[in-house]
């Protein structure tokens, strides 16, 4: 067998193997797009058959037109928002200092952020529930905003610094020649050219904290204030949900803006995790 031959072959074992896994989480999806186009009478005929015979939009209809549903979806895009404006605050400059200061133990500070990134939320879940009852931060998304904060910060941090280490040290070697102070640096020179990496970082928040589930059900208790992700449980129990097409409607809205969002911006957001690993 030919080199090419063999490359050829690699090519195809990888394709189908990519195939294999976009068809096991794609299906479920699927499923769930035909449950929400079925009407109530379909679904009782079992799930036999995978495409409706009578589709109908009035499922999305019955939900969007639901004021307590489009308060989940706000509050999940507001959270959502709020926490990844307020990462980017803080991992910015941090990952600048990271990258253009030279200090004692930095590669382990670095690592040390990193394993924070590791610790799986359900370890934490008890102690944080108490030390956010002790701050008085229960039932408010002031709380869950700072969670928010902290937990996608790690990655930020990591994420920009990738980008930061891409811009040439000249440009702000230029600056401070001209009399530019350290900040006036950060903020004139480094910050604009690294918005594609800010602007990529926040997506990619974004669509981790629209998927968080734990934080958010273990601080919030007021219905009015849940996000999506929380809220389509108890959606699920209102008189509007009881039936399971609309449901599989209200779930479906839920999940599909950020795989939109992923699939429109894949991109950048890939952009912005090699950011860095090329240098030359």
């Amino acid at each position: 067998m030919t080199s090419e031959s063999r490359e050829k072959l690699w090519d195809l074992a990888t394709y189908l193997i990519a195939i294999i896994i976009a068809a096991f989480f794609l299906v479920p999806l699927l499923w769930l797009l035909s449950l929400a186009l079925r009407t109530r009478q379909e679904v009782f005929l079992g799930a036999s058959r995978f495409i409706p015979k009578r589709p109908t939009l009035g499922n999305f209809e019955q939900i969007l037109s639901d004021p307590a549903f489009i308060n989940y979806l706000w509050n999940g895009l507001k959270l959502s928002a709020l926490g990844g404006i307020g990462c980017l605050i803080v991992a910015a400059p941090a990952a600048y200092a990271f990258s253009r200061f030279h200090f004692q133990s930095r590669s382990s500070l670095m690592m040390s952020i990193l394993a924070f990134q590791m610790v799986s939320p359900l370890v934490i879940l008890v102690p944080l529930y108490r030390y956010m009852a002790s701050l008085g931060l229960l039932d408010g998304h002031f709380g869950v905003t700072m969670i928010y904060i902290a937990v996608s910060l790690p990655m930020a941090v990591w994420l920009l610094k990738s980008s930061i280490d891409g811009i040439p040290k000249s440009l702000e070697e230029a600056a401070q020649i001209d009399g530019c102070s350290r900040f006036g640096i950060f903020w004139r020179i480094t910050l604009p050219l690294v918005a594609p990496g800010l602007a990529s970082a926040f997506i990619l928040i974004m669509i981790l904290n629209w998927s968080q589930f734990l934080v958010p059900f273990l601080l919030l208790t007021t219905d009015s204030k849940l996000p999506i992700s929380v809220a389509i449980f108890t959606f699920a129990g209102t008189s509007s949900a009881s039936s399971t097409q609309v449901l599989a409607a209200a779930c479906l809205v839920a999940v599909v803006p950020a795989i939109v969002a992923f699939l429109l911006l894949q991109r950048m957001i890939v952009g912005a995790l090699t950011a860095g690993a090329v240098k030359g």
